[in-house]
C-alpha cells in the first residue's frame, strides 16, 4: 500500500495489534505536538527490553486491548478528527503489518495527516523499506554506541550497526531537512539521543559517527529526562539520572562537531515529556 500511488500489498488479513492507549500528546518536540497534540498510540509489547523503561507497564507486560484492524482505523481516524496534527505510532516495530491493514481502511475513509514512526531504533531495514511512501516522520532513538551496553540495559543484540542502519534508511527516504507547514513537520526525521548516566549510551560517539557519515544538516533532539525507572534501580551503572556536567559536555560536543538544528531540554525540565507510566489504559 502506498498512499501517492495507491498501490496495496498483502498485509496479512485477519491479524490484531495490541494497544495500551492513545491521545493527543503534547510531549513529543515542538513541531511534532503543535498546538492541538500528536495523535499517539501506544502499542504494547516493545521488541528492545530496556531495564530502564518508563513505559514498563505496557512496553514489558504488554498490558492493553487487541483492536482489529478496522478498530484501529477508528482511533487514528478519532484522533485526526480531534485535530491532532499526525497519527504518531509508538513502539510500532512489532505491529507493522497490522498498522499497513489498519491504514488501508484508514485512508479510504479521510486519513490524511502525516504518518509518525516513533521508534527505538531497532528495525529491520527491509521492513522500513516497506514503509517508503507510507512514513511521512520518522522519530527514531540513537540509544547505544556500544553492543556490549545495548544487550546488557536493553536485550538486544547488535543494536549499533542495525541502528545506524535504520538511520540511513530513514534518511534515504525522507531525507536530513524536514518539511514544514508552518511551525509544524510534515515530512522528515528527527533523532533523539536520549542520555544515559556514565556515558553508557555513548553519545559522543553517536554525534561522531552522524557527523562524518550523515552531516550536520540531520534535526536531533537531546534528552535529558533520564530517570532509573522499572528495574535500572538495582543496576548501578544506570540507577540515577544524569548529572548535568554530562548533559553540558555533550551540548559541547554538538557544538564543536556542527550540529545547529533541533531541540535540547533544559536541565531537568523535562516533567511533560514521555511520562509514559501515567497513562491510563485505554
Amino acid at each position: 500500500m502506498n498512499r501517492r500511488n495507491g498501490e496495496r500489498g498483502k498485509c496479512g488479513a485477519g491479524m490484531r495489534a495490541r494497544v495500551y492507549t492513545y491521545m493527543a500528546h503534547y510531549g513529543e518536540e515542538p513541531p511534532v505536538s503543535g498546538s492541538h497534540g500528536s495523535g499517539t498510540i501506544f502499542f504494547s509489547g516493545c521488541n528492545m527490553s530496556c531495564v530502564y523503561c518508563q513505559n514498563y507497564k505496557f512496553s514489558q507486560a504488554a498490558m492493553g486491548r487487541e483492536l482489529s484492524a478496522q478498530e484501529l482505523a477508528d482511533v487514528m481516524l478519532n484522533l485526526q478528527d480531534k485535530g491532532c496534527h499526525n497519527i504518531n505510532l509508538v513502539s510500532p516495530t512489532p505491529y507493522v503489518p497490522q498498522i499497513l491493514e489498519a491504514l488501508i481502511p484508514a485512508i479510504d475513509r479521510g486519513l490524511s495527516v502525516p504518518i509518525v514512526y516513533n521508534t527505538g531504533g531497532y528495525d529491520l531495514v527491509d521492513v522500513l523499506s516497506d514503509l517508503e511512501g507510507i512514513v511521512d516522520i520518522y522519530l527514531p532513538d540513537m540509544r547505544y554506541a556500544d553492543n556490549e551496553w545495548a544487550l546488557k540495559f536493553s536485550g538486544i543484540p547488535d543494536y549499533v550497526e542495525n541502528n545506524r542502519a535504520v538511520v540511513r534508511e530513514m534518511i534515504r527516504q525522507v531525507g536530513t531537512r524536514p518539511v514544514f507547514s508552518g511551525d509544524i513537520m510534515t515530512k522528515g526525521l528527527i533523532v533523539r539521543l536520549l542520555m544515559l548516566p556514565n556515558g553508557i549510551s555513548g553519545t559522543d560517539l553517536t554525534l561522531d559517527f552522524l557527523e562524518s557519515q550523515v552531516g550536520t544538516d540531520l534535526y536531533l533532539s537531546l534528552m535529558s529526562q533520564y530517570y532509573p525507572a522499572y528495574r535500572a534501580d538495582g543496576m548501578p551503572e544506570v540507577s540515577r539520572k544524569i548529572k548535568k556536567s554530562e548533559y553540558d559536555a555533550v551540548l559541547r560536543k554538538m557544538s564543536e562537531c556542527g550540529f545547529h538544528n533541533g531541540w535540547i531540554q533544559p536541565f531537568g525540565e523535562f516533567e511533560t515529556r514521555f511520562a509514559g507510566e501515567n497513562f491510563e489504559p485505554v
